[in-house]
C-alpha cells in the first residue's frame, strides 16, 4: 500500500473522528438543554399553584404573582431562543424567591398544608434545575472547548458551530447577604 494512501486514510479517520467528537458534544448540550427545560416547565405548571393558594393571602404582593404569571406565559411562548430562556429562568428565580419570603410572613399561611407542600414541590424542582444548570454548564463549557481548540476549531468552523451560553447567575443574587437583616 502506497504510503501517500496510508496517510490519506489516517487524515481521513482523523477528520471523521473530530466531525464525530463535535457532533456528540453539540448534541449532548441539546439534551441537556431540554432535560432543563423539562424541569422548568414543571416549575410553570407549579407556579399557578402557588399563585392560586397565596393569592386571597397576598393582596399587597399582587404584583409580584402578576409578575410570575406574566414570565410563565413568556416562558411558554413558541419559538423563543435558549438564550431568551436563560434570562426568563433568571427572572422566574427571582420572582419566586420574593414569593416564597413574602410567604414567611404570613404564619396563617405557612401552616396550612397545601401551601407547605407546594413550597416543598418547589423547593425540590428549584433544587432539580440548579443540577440540571450545573449538567448543562458543563456539556456547554466541554462544546465551547472543543469549538475553540485546535484541531476541532477548524471542523467547528466549517460546520458553523457557534459558542453556546452558559447559565449564570444575575450579578444581584451574587451579592452577600446581611444576616443581621434577616433577623430584623
Amino acid at each position: 500500500m502506497p504510503t501517500s494512501l496510508i496517510i490519506l486514510i489516517v487524515v481521513a479517520v482523523i477528520l471523521v473522528l473530530i466531525y464525530n467528537s463535535l457532533v456528540s458534544k453539540k448534541n449532548q448540550v441539546a439534551n441537556i438543554f431540554a432535560s432543563v427545560e423539562t424541569i422548568l416547565k414543571k416549575r410553570y405548571d407549579l407556579i399557578p399553584n402557588l399563585v392560586a393558594s397565596v393569592n386571597k393571602y397576598m393582596q399587597h404582593e399582587k404584583s409580584l404573582l402578576e409578575e410570575v404569571t406574566k414570565l410563565r406565559a413568556n416562558a411558554n411562548k413558541p419559538n423563543i431562543s435558549d438564550a431568551q430562556k436563560i434570562a426568563l429562568d433568571a427572572k422566574v428565580s427571582s420572582t419566586i424567591d420574593s414569593i416564597m419570603v413574602a410567604i414567611e410572613n404570613y404564619p396563617e399561611l405557612k401552616a396550612n398544608e397545601n401551601v407547605m407542600h407546594l413550597q416543598h414541590s418547589i423547593n425540590e424542582i428549584e433544587e432539580q434545575i440548579s443540577a440540571a444548570r450545573r449538567a448543562y454548564n458543563q456539556a456547554v463549557t466541554d462544546y465551547n472547548n472543543a469549538i475553540e481548540m485546535i484541531p476541532t476549531n477548524f471542523m467547528a468552523k466549517a460546520m458553523n458551530y457557534k459558542e453556546k451560553e452558559l447559565f449564570e447567575i444575575p450579578s444581584h443574587e451574587r451579592q452577600n447577604i446581611s444576616i443581621k437583616e434577616l433577623f430584623n
